[in-house]
C-alpha cells in the first residue's frame, strides 16, 4: 500500500456516531457531525449519514460544497461566521450559518433575497472564551435588527467554548445560555428552533447535568472522530479511539548522537532547539514532515520516540526494535494530527470497509 496514509475504518466511525446520537438523544439534544477535522471527506460523511447522523457542520463552504455535490441528504450548517465574499456560495451551498456580524448577515439577506430566498442564521454568543460571539449585552439590538431583514431568518442562538481560551462548559455557562435564549424569546415573542450548547467539549456537562435547560443541539466532530472527551482526551465509554491509524515508512536507520554538534542557531522553523544529550540511539526518519502532520499529536504504536520533525522529515528513536529501511510504523493520531493529515495531499487517504 502506499505511504504515507491515514487507515480510516469507516464502521468504527458510523458505531461512535450512533453511541452519541442515542446518548445525547437520551436528554433531547441532536447533534450535527463536524467535518471540517476530515476535510469535509464524502466518504466519512456517508458513512456517518448511514448511521443516523442528518446534519453536518463545517468551516469551509468548499467542503460543504463537496459534500453536497457528492450527493448526501443531509443538511449542512456552515460553522465558522462567513467571509464577506463567499456569502454568495453560502446561500447557494449552505442550509443555515452561525453568524456574530451584522455587517455580514446584512450581506447574506440582501444577496438571498435577490435570488427569492431566505437564509436561516444562528447568532453566536460570547461566554468567555474569547474566539467568535457576540457579547450578551450587544445581543438585544442585534436581534432588534436581524428579525426585520428580508432575505434571512433568525433560527437560533449557540456559544463555543474550549476552543481558543480552554473555558469549560460547565452548568453555570450552559444555563447562562438558556436564560439568554429564554429572554430573547419573550421579548420578541420568536421561539429559537435550535440552542447550541457547544461541542464535544460540552460531554461531562451533559453527563453530569440534571436539566439541560433549552439547549437541544450540539455540534460534535472530536468525539465521533476520536472518540474522546476533549476536556481530558480521555476515552468516553463504549466508543472507538483508533478509528484512524497514521501509516510512514522508514526512509534512513542509523546509528547517531542524541545531540546535536556544532554552532546551534535557529531551525527551519525559527527556534533555537535545545536537546538533551542521551548518548548514541537508533534514529530513523520516516517520510512524513510538518507539512503533513503535527508531530506533537501523533504516538507510535511501537516503543519509539517522536524526537521531531523538519518540513518533510520524522525522526524517531526506535533504539533497540529492530526495524529496517523500508519498514512502516503506524501511530495513533490527536485532533491537530488528524486535522493536517487529512489536508495534506500527499498523506494518502485508505477507507477500510462500508465500501
Amino acid at each position: 500500500m502506499p505511504a504515507p496514509r491515514i487507515e480510516i475504518e469507516l464502521d468504527k466511525l458510523a458505531h461512535n456516531a450512533r453511541k452519541l446520537t442515542a446518548l445525547y438523544g437520551s436528554k433531547g439534544i441532536c447533534i450535527t457531525a463536524v467535518t471540517k477535522g476530515v476535510c469535509g471527506s464524502p466518504r466519512i460523511a456517508n458513512a456517518l449519514l448511514n448511521s443516523g447522523i442528518r446534519s453536518f457542520g463545517d468551516s469551509r463552504i468548499a467542503n460543504i460544497q463537496k459534500m453536497r455535490e457528492a450527493g448526501l441528504d443531509a443538511q449542512f450548517i456552515l460553522i465558522r461566521s462567513p467571509m464577506p465574499n463567499e456569502v454568495e456560495r453560502v446561500i447557494e451551498f449552505a442550509d443555515v450559518s452561525l453568524n456574530t456580524e451584522i455587517s455580514i448577515i446584512r450581506l447574506l439577506a440582501r444577496h438571498a433575497a435577490k435570488r427569492g430566498k431566505i437564509q436561516p442564521i444562528i447568532l453566536m454568543i460570547e461566554l468567555g472564551d474569547l474566539r467568535e460571539g457576540i457579547l450578551p449585552s450587544d445581543v438585544e439590538p442585534m436581534v432588534a435588527e436581524v428579525i426585520g431583514l428580508r432575505g434571512v431568518k433568525l433560527i437560533g442562538l449557540g456559544t463555543n467554548l474550549a476552543c481558543f481560551g480552554g473555558v469549560r462548559p460547565t452548568e453555570a455557562k450552559m444555563q447562562e445560555l438558556s436564560v439568554i435564549a429564554g429572554n430573547l424569546q419573550q421579548q420578541f415573542g420568536i421561539t429559537f428552533e435550535i440552542v447550541s450548547g457547544g461541542n464535544s467539549a460540552n460531554y461531562q456537562w451533559f453527563v453530569s447535568t440534571p436539566d439541560v435547560g433549552l439547549v437541544n443541539h450540539l455540534r460534535i466532530g472530536e468525539a465521533i472522530l476520536l472518540g474522546c472527551d476533549t476536556l481530558t482526551r480521555e476515552r468516553i465509554s463504549g466508543l472507538y479511539t483508533d478509528a484512524f491509524t497514521l501509516v510512514a515508512e522508514v526512509i534512513e536507520l542509523k546509528t547517531k548522537p542524541s545531540r546535536p554538534y556544532g554552532e546551534i542557531a535557529q531551525d527551519a522553523f525559527g527556534r533555537v532547539p535545545v536537546f538533551e544529550d542521551k548518548g548514541n540511539m537508533e534514529r530513523a526518519i520516516l517520510a512524513l514532515g510538518r507539512q503533513d502532520v503535527d508531530g506533537s499529536a501523533i504516538k507510535p504504536r511501537i516503543k519509539a520516540d517522536v524526537l521531531g520533525a523538519s518540513s518533510d522529515h520524522l525522526i524517531l528513536n526506535v533504539s533497540g526494535l529492530g526495524l529496517q529501511v523500508g519498514d512502516e510504523v503506524q501511530f495513533d493520531v490527536g485532533y491537530s494530527a488528524l486535522l493536517r493529515v487529512m489536508t495534506s495531499a500527499y498523506v494518502e487517504k485508505v477507507y477500510l470497509s462500508q465500501t
